[in-house]
């Protein structure tokens, strides 16, 4: 899949520039991204998740208010939950946070390191390669009949085999159907593109 083989490689650059790991959420619609890629330490991904830290994190707030890239330290968020002192004693101790597109689109993305402040230049590779994760993964903002007619047979529940029956096809143009609507929404899997383009109201 090209798309993804272009997300790939730019997430394959952005890796040894964040150490102690990164999240980016790709197009945030409806407080949610359309697609995110996270690779913090599990055991905080998982405290930030149980306790909502998301509607919480000084960096989302800052960048659903801001565009361009900041080292964490200089966000002027109040942080009242303490969760950036928290995230240090999981690696988390110097970060950056990039904020890009339309608000109704955002993309907002943090990488950190547990040794020293990001550099300047260090800074700009991260902003460039998160502004081309945002262009490059812009959702459809349809698709054609064929892909939402299956993606909702399969939506509803229904196999493969009967779904194809329903509309007078055979299995594998069923299944071709699907695989264009998940290349077309840059989804692995078909409950994965059936997701996002709920996501985007296209089915």
């Amino acid at each position: 899949m090209y798309l993804q083989n272009g997300i790939d490689d730019l997430l394959d650059k952005l890796a040894p520039l964040a150490p102690s790991g990164y999240f980016v959420g790709l197009h945030i619609r409806f407080a949610s991204p359309l697609i995110m890629f996270q690779t913090y330490d599990p055991e905080w991904t998982n405290i930030y998740t149980e306790k909502g830290y998301a509607l919480r994190d000084p960096m989302i707030a800052w960048g659903f208010g801001d565009d361009g890239a900041i080292r964490w330290s200089e966000i002027n968020v109040p942080d009242t939950f303490g969760i950036m002192e928290q995230a240090k004693d999981f690696g988390l101790k110097f970060g950056v946070a990039v904020s890009c597109g339309p608000l109704n689109s955002r993309t907002i993305a943090g990488c950190a390191r547990d040794d020293r402040e990001f550099h300047t230049d260090e800074m700009l590779a991260i902003e460039t390669i998160i502004k081309e994760l945002h262009q490059i993964s812009e959702p459809p903002t349809d698709l054609t009949h064929a892909q939402k007619e299956a993606l909702r047979l399969i939506a509803d529940g229904h196999r493969h085999a009967a779904a194809a029956a329903m509309i007078g096809i055979s299995e594998s143009a069923l299944k071709a159907r699907l695989s264009s609507a998940r290349t077309r929404l840059m989804a692995r899997t078909t409950a994965e593109a059936i997701q996002r383009a709920k996501d985007i109201k296209i089915i």
